[in-house]
Formats: structure tokens, sequence, C-alpha cells
């Protein structure tokens, strides 16, 4: 398994930062706000990374092109959620990495004509940053923030380059 990417102490307690919009509020408040956005924005895209979220989504009929889970909230597995995908495509991603198997299953799925779910075997996490740098300009990429709400990216040449910065500080570690 190549490691593409490696998580720092220092970048860990960055990330804790929302790097997007938070939408504090119950499911059904931060889902209505949601959907609101998408209404007013009409994102190219939307790319869901979370079980929570996931779920959620789909529960209020917003169906991301990509989804990306790992069967497991808050640490703890849970049930896989059901989906309504044409494609599911399983990687390995070991907690505070970022693999170049899902790497390339995040660019496959963004490129495919279909709605894609991703499974990891491992943490999903950092592949927000992935997603971000690979969406199209005018994607919305969006992820729960624990116990506070859901966090929305705005893809934009700004934020892909802010994602490309925290990618390039993270340690580049090559071996398998």
């Amino acid at each position: 398994m190549l490691i593409v990417y490696s998580l720092t102490p220092e970048l860990r307690i960055k990330l804790k930062t929302p790097i997007g919009t938070l939408i504090r509020g119950s499911f059904a408040e931060t889902m209505k706000t949601f959907k609101d956005m998408i209404e007013k924005e009409k994102p190219v895209i939307i790319v869901s990374v979370g079980d929570t979220v996931s779920k959620n989504l789909a529960e209020n009929h917003v169906f991301p092109q990509l989804s990306i889970v790992d069967n497991r909230v808050m640490r703890r597995n849970v049930k896989p959620i059901s989906l309504m995908t044409e494609k599911t495509i399983h990687v390995k991603n070991p907690p505070g990495k970022i693999t170049e198997e899902a790497l390339e299953a995040i660019q496959e799925a963004l490129k495919s004509d279909c709605r894609v779910k991703l499974v990891v075997d491992g943490e999903e996490d950092l592949l927000t940053l992935i997603a971000i740098l690979y969406s199209p300009e005018n994607s919305f990429v969006v992820y729960g923030q624990p116990y506070e709400g859901v966090v929305v990216v705005k893809v934009t040449p700004e934020k892909k380059a802010e994602v490309a910065r925290i990618l390039k500080a993270m340690e580049n570690v090559r071996k398998n």
C-alpha cells in the first residue's frame, strides 16, 4: 500500500477547524440550510464525506455524485448505509494517511457519469482534502463536524490552493 500523505501533529490540530462554512444545528436544521444553499448556488456536483452526513443527505433526497464512507461513526463501527449509487469502490486508507489507491479512486469517481459510493477500509476523514482538490470548481464537498453540524466547502480556486498547501505540508512518505 503506497502512502502518499501522512498527517503531521501540527496539521492534526489545524484540521480540527472547519475549512468551509459550518452550518450549526440539528440534522433537520442543517439539512434544510444545506438544501437552501444547493437551490441558490446550484453546485456542479456534491461530494459527501462521512457516514452520518451521507446518510442524512440520502434521507433528505440529496444524492451526491460521490459519497465517501468507512462504516464508522465517531470511531465506532456502524451498519453500512444504503445509498442510491450505481457503483461501489473499496479502498484501503489507514487513519491519518492518504493512500495512492484512495486518491486515484476519488479521481476516477469524480470523472464518472454515475453516482459512486467509496467504501474506505480505515479512515475517510482526510479524503475530504482530495475531494476538494479534484472536484470541479463550484462543487460542494460536505462533511460532518462532530457535535456541531455540517461543513460545506464550496470548491473555488482559492480553496483548491489552500488544500494544496495543506497537502504539501503533510509528510510525503513514499514507502510500501
